[in-house]
């Protein structure tokens, strides 16, 4: 790799139109240029996440002023900086969650958004971090409140989100259950340090949610699902519980429900996006996870489940991977191979 002062002018990035993988491509395009409070990373991994496959189809359009090309994670070097910046400096390894962009050899990302690489972890690893911790504290931990002795369920249990969520929930002392589809996904899940999982081709989840709390319910349920989860998420929880929603990959719009149950149970119904923050709510949210997880990565524990890794031309086949379903963990593009 060239010295930072002798950046190239261009750099492969891929690009790609509205629909299927296949309009995925390795193309060239200028080096970005970072903002007065961003950082460019010369990038050795970038994350693949389920965001990135909707904004690739047409169905999740970046917010305004985001970078339009794919990616929202990364680990690299610094190789230049904005004139505000002050916590990084060139040469630094970091990771970031990034505005997009990040299926490139360089990308832009606020400084707030960015972290010091975590002392002991590859690059891939590295980069597997940003996208899914940052969504997992901000809305299991800050959103959630899940606590130490607090049960919580855990939808998609093998997905990047999913596999994040079990090990930190367990780690802070939460009583974990998960959702899968498969026999596999179940063994993973279990070894992550889920009590108990629940095949939903197999079992209605409510019921056994039921069953394995004794009637009580958890305190927490974590869904990307949506509206065809929604009234058994609700009869999932325990009195005070709280349902928090982060996706509807099965869609947002629920029919007439009773609201009575909310009233009676005291339940709080809550969910967020990420990507539609600013660089200053991201940088709360990065600052706790520097102060919460790092700690742990850092003596090998909640390491990210890497699932496969592919090289940044093969990141139409990437997609086709994680829209296919059967990955546990996360998706990875090593960009230096």
């Amino acid at each position: 790799m060239p010295p930072p002062d002798a950046l190239p002018a261009v750099m492969t990035m891929i690009t790609h139109t509205s629909g299927g993988p296949e309009t995925m491509i390795a193309a060239q395009a200028p080096l970005p240029v970072p903002d007065a409070l961003e950082v460019l990373i010369r990038v050795a991994a970038a994350g693949v996440n389920r965001p990135d496959v909707l904004q690739r189809s047409g169905a999740y359009p970046p917010p305004p002023g985001a970078h339009p090309g794919l990616g929202l994670e990364a680990s690299g070097e610094v190789v230049a900086v904005g004139s505000e910046v002050t916590q990084f400096a060139v040469g630094d390894k970091v990771v970031a969650l990034t505005n997009g962009g990040a299926y490139a050899e360089y990308v832009t990302a606020a400084q707030s958004q960015t972290l010091p690489w975590p002392r002991g972890l590859n690059a891939v690893q590295a980069a597997a971090i940003p996208e899914t911790y940052f969504t997992v504290w901000a809305n299991l931990f800050t959103l959630g409140r899940l606590q130490r002795g607090d049960s919580v369920l855990i939808h998609g249990g093998s997905s990047g989100i999913g596999v994040t969520a079990l090990q930190l929930a367990h780690a802070f002392g939460a009583t974990t259950y998960a959702t899968v589809g498969t026999a596999a996904k179940r063994d993973a899940c279990l070894a992550l340090g889920a009590t108990a999982v629940i095949n939903y081709h197999e079992e209605d989840f409510g019921d056994a949610i039921r069953a394995l709390t004794d009637k009580r319910g958890v305190d927490v349920v974590l869904d990307m699902v949506g509206a065809p989860y929604f009234a058994r998420n609700l009869r999932c929880l325990a009195p005070d519980g709280r349902l928090v929603q982060i996706a509807f990959l099965h869609g947002s719009r629920v029919g007439e429900f009773d609201l009575l149950p909310i009233m009676m149970r005291r339940l709080t119904l809550t969910g967020s996006t990420l990507r539609a923050r600013s660089a200053a709510q991201k940088g709360v949210i990065a600052k706790a996870v520097f102060d919460h997880v790092w700690p742990l990565l850092e003596e090998g524990l909640c390491l990210p489940v890497i699932h496969r890794v592919f090289k940044l031309a093969d990141a139409a086949d990437a997609h086709r991977l994680m829209e296919e379903g059967s990955h546990i963990g996360k998706i990875m593009l090593d960009v230096a191979a």
